[in-house]
């Protein structure tokens, strides 16, 4: 209870934009670190959907599509917080650290609609 106090005392002192608004602004200040990596996991939460809708709607198939949105989903997420938000990835425990929050999830959800959205538009009802 009293680190709930201590945080809202702090926040109360200097008035933060909300997280929202600290995420689409560049260089912003990430006096939580819990906040930035929630912003980087629901950030590659989205890119991963994004990137099945489009993987299924240009019918990329095989381990092409896995590579490209490997290497599309690390590219984001480093391009983000190295030259937008330029943090310390120290601070983070390490580039690697940051890269890999929330990857899994990122991935499975990828996964699921690149296959919902490819067998709805490439596959006729009677060849299944």
């Amino acid at each position: 209870m009293n680190n709930k106090t201590n945080t809202t005392e702090k926040n109360s002192e200097k008035q933060l934009p909300s997280v929202w608004t600290r995420a689409y602004t560049a260089n912003s200040e990430w006096p939580d670190k819990d906040e930035f990596l929630d912003v980087i996991y629901w950030t590659r939460q989205v890119i991963g959907i994004v990137l099945g809708i489009c993987w299924g709607l240009i019918s990329i198939k095989g381990f092409i599509g896995l590579m490209l949105f490997v290497l599309a989903n690390a590219g984001i997420i480093y391009y983000y917080f190295t030259n937008f938000q330029n943090i310390d990835e120290e601070d983070y425990g390490g580039v690697w650290e940051l890269c890999k929050e929330g990857f899994m999830t990122s991935f499975a959800g990828f996964l699921v609609t690149w296959i919902i959205i490819y067998s709805g538009l490439h596959f006729e009802s009677g060849s299944v």
